[in-house]
């Protein structure tokens, strides 16, 4: 989040691990910008952050001409601000997916042809296997699941010749917050796809949300029982710029 608070550590610590694959997440949402507050107007909210709103904010980068012109000029800063500090983009994503959305979606292949990232995530999970592990907000799922299913297959089919890698699902979706040890095992033992990228919210502090980043993502992820399924399966770990050089 080239916005957040922490932006300055992250560049940091990415410096100081070159083998990390580092990517923009771009805020439109739910968050701080990089533009100050006067310039992108009714768009944030009297602290100058977009708030938690997607719904409304999507209806309005989409119907507002003026809305427009403002969001472009703020995802064009995050896209200058992650340039500035030297680090290869390795790839494209945005908070709560917005980055699909089809006002934002263009800004997101031109600029990122223009700073050389080498892939975009496209969000495509998958939803029985989410339901059969953990049922709650079953239709809240399918209703949001469905609405960027079709977003995505736009996306999918705009990036066609372009020169970006994209997986051919994107596990996180639906599990957003609760990416337990035994959901990812299953995952990864019954995915068959070429690709996929599995992406998690991990912190080392307290969970502060129901949908944010928890210890328990953190565990998972350095779980001896994944990492041995992994193993198992010889699954590839790999980057974006890695796909791209098709090196999976």
């Amino acid at each position: 989040m080239a916005g957040g608070d922490a932006f300055d550590d992250a560049v940091d610590i990415a410096r100081r691990t070159p083998t990390l694959a580092v990517g923009l997440h771009i805020v439109v949402v739910d968050g701080k910008p990089v533009l100050a507050p006067q310039e992108l107007g009714r768009l944030v909210d009297g602290r100058g952050y977009f708030p938690d709103a997607p719904v409304r904010l999507g209806m309005r980068y989409f119907f507002d001409p003026g809305a427009r012109v403002r969001i472009a000029a703020e995802v064009a800063a995050q896209f200058s601000r992650f340039a500035a500090t030297g680090l290869k983009m390795a790839h494209v994503d945005g908070h709560q997916h917005m980055h699909v959305h089809p006002a934002i979606f263009p800004l997101t292949v031109s600029l990122a042809l223009r700073y050389n990232a080498g892939g975009i995530r496209i969000p495509r999970d998958e939803l029985c296997p989410a339901l059969a592990r953990d049922r709650r907000g079953a239709i809240t799922k399918a209703l949001r699941g469905g609405s960027l299913a079709i977003f995505s297959r736009r996306c999918r089919n705009s990036l066609r010749g372009r020169p970006f890698a994209t997986t051919e699902r994107a596990y996180g979706l639906y599990q957003t917050g609760r990416m337990s040890e035994p959901y990812v095992i299953h995952l990864l033992q019954n995915s068959n796809v070429d690709s996929a990228e599995i992406y998690f919210h991990p912190s080392t502090g307290p969970r502060q949300s129901e949908l944010g980043p928890n210890p328990q993502e953190l565990s998972t992820l350095l779980s001896p029982a994944v990492a041995e399924v992994i193993r198992e399966r010889g699954i590839r770990l790999c980057t974006y710029p890695d796909l791209l050089r098709g090196g999976l």
